[in-house]
């Protein structure tokens, strides 16, 4: 088991095969592993793929008291120090995402090529009129889980997270038994994570600063309103592409490994 130093915790992290660092930050509820599926189908062939836990998941540290994105990023940016050298690639998925972009806007150096699926940055679209209808349903979800989660009910939180957020309805009991099991060992991260005030948004003036080349996907079966917020980052990125999967939802790197890890390893191959 490899580790780093990270601030004040230690980082676990996997990595394989040789080349440009490409590296990958998962989402919540989760770790490393959720990238294997795609990994075994040949992502970032060609580079030395680096998937670490982050904080408070995983084999990795978590620091008591509330938790912000910006940490995440910190920590980010002190993996691709310690193991790079910059600037790296680097794939991001939901919350993942959002860490990325974060890192983007605040460090644009650290970064070569990026791939950002479907980031929850909603306060981005919140005021969007458009938006604003079906994003309300995920707002009170998100609310409603928090709650259960506060009282201790956590395989209850863990699975209306899934059904009425993630994956719909009948998502958690056709998740594999080890599956809900990861899930609800990482229940207290996202709660912590969500607690954060700012973990939503993004300070997109900042950034217009990113000039790395940046592809920005959703899944066809996602709801809408992560598209409105991937226009809302298309509009300042000076160099942006968007990606579709089709037939897929939020998590494309474990139901359509072939696609992502194919999708993902051309982008990084892009001339920069």
């Amino acid at each position: 088991m490899a580790y780093v130093q990270a601030g004040e915790v230690q980082l676990h992290y996997e990595e394989a095969g040789e080349g440009e660092p490409l590296v990958l930050v998962h989402g919540s509820w989760n770790d490393h592993r959720s990238w294997l599926p795609a990994i075994g189908a040949g992502l970032g062939e060609g580079f030395r793929v680096i998937a670490y836990d982050r904080r408070g998941h995983g084999r990795s540290e978590q620091v008591p008291g509330q938790g912000t994105r910006r940490q995440d990023e910190d920590d980010l940016a002190a993996l691709i120090g310690a193991l790079g050298p910059a600037p790296v690639h680097v794939a991001g998925n939901s919350f993942g995402a959002s860490i990325v972009a974060g890192l983007a806007a605040r460090r644009p150096e650290l970064l070569r090529t990026v791939f950002l699926h479907e980031p929850p940055l909603a306060g981005l679209v919140r005021d969007d009129p458009a938006v604003a209808p079906e994003l309300q349903p995920v707002s009170s979800a998100i609310e409603d889980v928090r709650e259960l989660l506060l009282r201790g009910e956590t395989e209850a939180g863990a699975e209306m997270f899934v059904e009425r957020i993630a994956l719909g309805p009948g998502g958690w009991t056709s998740m594999p038994e080890a599956l809900r099991g990861v899930f609800l060992t990482h229940a207290a991260t996202w709660l912590d994570e969500t607690g954060d005030p700012d973990w939503a948004n993004l300070d997109v003036d900042a950034l217009a600063a990113c000039t790395a080349p940046v592809l920005l996907s959703h899944g066809t079966e996602s709801p809408a309103w992560f598209e409105a917020i991937l226009d809302r980052l298309a509009a300042v990125l000076p160099h942006a592409g968007r990606n579709t999967f089709r037939g897929a939802g939020h998590i494309p790197h474990v139901t359509h490994p072939q696609d992502y890890a194919a999708t993902v390893t051309r982008w990084a191959r892009k001339p920069s």
